[in-house]
C-alpha cells in the first residue's frame, strides 16, 4: 500500500443509530485529488459523473472542510508516522507512479524472497495485509487486491511461512472478491484473519458497517476459517488455531469525541464486533459438534 494506507475520507461518519463509522466516499476523494491536490493527470482517473460530482463538492466545501478531508486523506494511520504535506505527497505520489505496478509487485518479491528463508528458520509466519481500499487511489499501483494478487506471490515465493493476513474489510471493498472462496483457496497460508464488514456503494465508495450487517458473508467466511482449522489439527499443525479479531469498530455512546479515542479503534465498537462475531462462532461450532 504505497504512499497512502487504509484511505478514509470521513472518519466520523454518522450511522442512522447515531453512531460513528469510517466512510471512503469517491466523490470527495476525486475532489481532493483533483482540485485539492491537483496532481497531474487526476481527471483521467474517474469518470464523467464522478468527476462534475466532484466539483460540485469542492464548490461547495468551506475552507474547514477541504482542510478536514486533507488531513482525513494524508496524515497517516492513528498513532503511526507516515503523515505527509501536500507537496511531500505529491512527491511520493509521482515516485511509485513512475516505478509502476510490475516494478513494484517485483521489489515485494524480492523483499519476500530475502526475508522468508530466515522466516523459515525462525520458525516465524509472515503475513501480507491486503491494500486498503483494493483498487488503485492517485494513480498509484495496487499489487495484493485480489485473490490473483495473492497467487501471484504465493507462486513466486512459496513457503508456508508466506502467507495472507486474509482481512475482510480490505479484500470486500471489491465486490468481484469472494471472501469465501479466498479463504477455501489461501486457508493453509492464512496466518492472521481480521474481521470487518463493509456496505458497498456502486461508484467505489463504501462505509465500515456493523460487523454481522454488510456486504460481506461473514458467517460464511468464519465457517471456511473453522473447515481450514479443523483440516490443520488432522494435519497435526501446531499452528491449527488461526489469530482472528473484530477489526475496527464504530465510535459509541461515551467514546463519541472523546479525546484519545481513535476511529476505528474505539473499545466498545470492537468488544460489541467481538461479542456478535463469538455468538456466530459459538454457533457455528454447536451445529458442527451435534452432526458429529
Amino acid at each position: 500500500m504505497p504512499v497512502v494506507d487504509w484511505t478514509r475520507t470521513n472518519l466520523s461518519y454518522q450511522l442512522t443509530n447515531n453512531a460513528q463509522a469510517l466512510r471512503f466516499e469517491m466523490t470527495d476523494f476525486a475532489a481532493y485529488d483533483v482540485h485539492i491536490l491537483q496532481r497531474p493527470g487526476a481527471r483521467g482517473s474517474y469518470g464523467p459523473e464522478v468527476l462534475a460530482k466532484a466539483e460540485a463538492r469542492f464548490a461547495a466545501m468551506s475552507d474547514e472542510e477541504k482542510a478536514l478531508l486533507e488531513k482525513n486523506i494524508i496524515a497517516g494511520l492513528p498513532g503511526g508516522e507516515g503523515s505527509y504535506n501536500r507537496d511531500g505527497v505529491r512527491a511520493a505520489i509521482d515516485a511509485f507512479i513512475q516505478l509502476g505496478e510490475e516494478r513494484f509487485r517485483d521489489h515485494l518479491i524480492q523483499f519476500l524472497e530475502e526475508v522468508i528463508p530466515v522466516a523459515e528458520e525462525s520458525g516465524v509466519n509472515m503475513c501480507i495485509h491486503p491494500d486498503d481500499p483494493p483498487f488503485s487511489l492517485f494513480g498509484l499501483p495496487r499489487v495484493v487486491s485480489t485473490a490473483q494478487d495473492a497467487r501471484i506471490l504465493f507462486q513466486r515465493v512459496p513457503s508456508p511461512n508466506n502467507g495472507l493476513t486474509l482481512c475482510a474489510g480490505s479484500f470486500g471493498a471489491r465486490g468481484d472478491n469472494d471472501l469465501v472462496a479466498i479463504a477455501r483457496e489461501f486457508g493453509p497460508q492464512v496466518h492472521f484473519v481480521h474481521l470487518r464488514n463493509v456496505k458497498r456503494e456502486a461508484d467505489g465508495s463504501f462505509y465500515e458497517s456493523d460487523h454481522l450487517d454488510g456486504d460481506n458473508d461473514m458467517v460464511g467466511l468464519m465457517s471456511a476459517l473453522l473447515d481450514e482449522q479443523e483440516r490443520r489439527k488432522r494435519e497435526g499443525r501446531a499452528d491449527w488455531q488461526i489469530p482472528m479479531r473484530p477489526d475496527h469498530g464504530h465510535l459509541l455512546a461515551d467514546e463519541i469525541g472523546q479525546p484519545g479515542v481513535n476511529p476505528g479503534y474505539s473499545y466498545l465498537g470492537r468488544l460489541k464486533g467481538l461479542a456478535e462475531l463469538r455468538g456466530v462462532l459459538v454457533a457455528l461450532e454447536t451445529v458442527r459438534n451435534r452432526a458429529l
